[in-house]
């Protein structure tokens, strides 16, 4: 068989004037220019050709002549695919180059065998990210002035043949619509911004967000936001929920009823379904049921045109049933039971103030992921498929699964770890075993298969126990009912240490493995690894090191050991300062700063809150004259025992008596 000689020398011909078409030709010469030596060139091309013969999305690459590769597809799609087909297959560029740092060894040339290329059909229709929660993202590129980490947001989910995506939550979403346009995505919308449309907050902040007070504002806003997309390929969601993430009928009393609620969103969902109609011909239009308007549509309060495609979610834990409402969890199957259009909205990453994970990997399985996903589809929901991905980077294992499940492919934890580390770190299996036994190591907080915990469930628990703590110890935490329902502050505490203390020895165990596998590798992969698996288990560490440490302070203060429980408080505070160093300290190059606006789960923000909590203990066991703990501290015994002065220097500072401690006694 001959080879088409790919080189320096190639050009990448087309008389298509498309942007999205531009800038995948774009990205392919710049891969190529990394890839190539400044070696003598072999002139030959590639040709994008028009056939109009094939579906939309599908590639097919032929050889016309010895130096001539044709391209060959119907739609910008199918030209895209094709380019970075090419890019992954024979440059080697994989789909998370960028977020995993991939470097690439330089070639003269790549010999192609000159046979046929086709696209193979995926397992879901319109598939893609929503990149949600970006306050990592966003910061970067506000502080850097560049908007590099969206291009290559964009790029990743192409490569990893997506086509489709939600570009960002609330103002971001309308700021990046048309840059994610441009690079051939299909656009599509929050469930809480139906059309994408501008909130009516935000339009009108002093009025009232009232359907029934304002309908006209309501439609005037969902036309203009059909107008803006028009153009665009969109798929349009329809709903209405409210001006927030929460029903609109918590801020307005007159829909009382489940009726009342359903009968609503049918008509508004039917009148945006017709405005769109008015602008776009074949207009693609979806639906989620999420949360309490599932529950609406089981129960039969809504009424959906056949064509409206309905999605339905999981429950942030990579289960297909219905999410956690506060204390409320009735765990209802999410899945269709009738025949027509469906999709999921899926979480790898989700933020709900309990348990969940934002800035570490999802706390359950490949193998998990892959049965749900997998039996999803056998329930028909192959229209659509969104995946919660926030931030990206701290996600990447998890989002190349989801990328081979809607190809279509069977996966699972161990076959999946090992491909990933082949294709990002090279000949080092021992990385995969890290990977793998992650999910393994996660805590478990409930009964159920799904329920093991991220990072919010440390920073959150703690953050809400100290918060009940300072305020009323005599009462329980209403926020942390949902984990341990109506029970005395005490025995919450005593869940919250009893649950975390599972996790104290697996992840010791990873985070050592880790530490061990991190001095055997090469520079680069070192970086990669460390940023990645070995800061996450790190994270996990400290923050279960410091949830144990807060616990022990409450127990030493409930028994009134009120300088025991300064010190024990102020350990606390260290680990979860410890857990964020962590993650500043994984930060180099483009990823400096990367972390620095960890401002959801907020390990360093938890380091505060319980500052304060020592500042409250030493209130209660020291106040109101603060000088005993710094006599029995600093003082020799004698001078402790004779009461003629009550201190002969200045009062120390929380963090001067803590230091004292740490130096001068030994507290268990």
């Amino acid at each position: 068989m001959n080879n088409f000689y790919l080189n320096r020398g190639t050009k990448i011909n087309s008389d298509l004037a498309s942007k999205p078409i531009l800038n995948g030709i774009n990205i392919l010469k710049r891969d190529m220019a990394k890839k190539f030596n400044e070696t003598e060139a072999v002139e030959n091309k590639i040709d994008l050709v028009c056939d109009s013969d094939l579906d939309q999305e599908e590639y097919r690459i032929v050889f016309s002549a010895p130096d001539t590769m044709e391209i060959r597809a119907s739609d910008d799609l199918g030209f895209i695919y094709a380019l970075l087909f090419l890019s992954n297959e024979f440059l080697k560029i994989n789909s998370f180059w960028f977020w995993m740092d991939q470097e690439t060894e330089s070639v003269d040339y790549i010999e192609i065998p000159m046979r046929t290329y086709t696209s193979s059909k995926k397992a879901v229709k319109y598939r893609g990210w929503f990149i949600n929660d970006e306050v990592l993202i966003d910061y970067m590129c506000e502080k850097n002035q560049s908007l590099e980490l969206w291009d290559m947001a964009f790029e990743a989910l192409l490569r990893c043949g997506g086509n489709m995506v939600i570009p960002g939550t609330d103002r971001n979403s309308r700021k990046f619509r048309q840059k994610a346009a441009d690079t051939g995505l299909w656009i599509t919308h929050h469930h809480a911004e139906p059309l994408g449309a501008e909130m009516f907050t935000r339009k009108y902040p002093h009025l009232e967000a009232s359907y029934k007070k304002h309908p006209e504002l309501f439609h005037a806003l969902w036309e203009e936001g059909i107008a803006e997309q028009k153009n665009n390929k969109t798929v349009f969601n329809l709903g209405f929920r409210g001006q927030g993430d929460y029903p609109f009928w918590a801020e307005d009393p007159a829909y009382d009823t489940p009726q009342k609620r359903g009968a609503l969103i049918s008509e508004l969902i039917n009148i945006q379904y017709n405005l769109v109609g008015k602008y776009v011909d074949n207009p693609v239009c979806c639906t989620n049921l999420y949360g309490e308007v599932m529950e609406l549509y089981n129960e039969g309060h809504i009424q959906l045109n056949p064509d409206i495609i309905k999605i339905w979610a999981d429950n942030g834990y990579g289960k297909m049933v219905s999410r956690r409402q506060e204390v409320t969890n009735l765990r209802v199957p999410a899945l269709p039971k009738s025949k027509g259009r469906h999709g999921i909205y899926y979480h790898v990453s989700f933020y709900d103030l309990q348990a969940a994970n934002h800035i570490t990997m999802l706390p359950n399985s490949i193998d998990f992921v892959n049965q749900e996903l997998h039996h999803a589809f056998t329930k028909g929901v192959g229209d659509f498929l969104i995946v919660n991905c926030s931030n990206i980077r701290p996600h990447v294992f998890y989002l190349d699964a989801v990328k081979k499940i809607w190809e279509g492919k069977e996966i699972e934890s161990t076959s999946h770890a090992q491909a990933f580390i082949s294709e990002y770190f090279g000949d080092f299996g021992d990385v995969a075993a890290c990977f793998s036994d992650y999910a393994t190591c996660t805590v478990k907080y409930g009964d159920h298969e799904d329920d093991h915990a991220g990072e919010q469930f440390y920073n959150y628990g703690v953050r809400v126990l100290a918060t009940q703590w300072m305020k009323d110890y005599n009462n329980h935490a209403p926020a942390f009912a949902w984990a341990t329902g109506d029970v005395s502050l005490g025995r919450q505490v005593a869940y919250l240490k009893n649950t975390c203390s599972k996790g104290l020895k697996s992840f010791s165990e990873l985070a050592g493995k880790c530490k061990e596998i991190s001095n055997t590798l090469p520079e680069l992969q070192k970086k990669v690894f460390d940023s990645t698996i070995y800061m996450q288990s790190k994270l996990h560490l400290y923050c279960i090191q410091g949830v144990l440490d807060f616990c022990d302070a409450y127990e030493d203060f409930a028994d009134g050991k009120y300088m025991r429980a300064f010190y024990k408080a102020g350990r606390a505070s260290e680990k979860f300062q410890a857990a964020n160093a962590e993650m500043r300290n994984s930060e180099y190059g483009v990823w400096n700063g990367f972390y620095e606006n960890d401002c959801l789960s907020n390990c360093k923000f938890t380091a505060y809150i319980l500052k304060n909590l020592m500042n409250f203990i030493r209130m209660i066991g020291e106040g109101p004259r603060f000088f005993d703990w710094q006599r029995e501290l600093m003082y020799a015994e004698d001078d402790r025992r004779i009461m003629l002065l009550t201190n002969l220097r200045n009062h120390m500072t929380d963090d001067e008596l803590f230091y004292a401690m740490k130096e001068k006694i030994s507290i268990s």
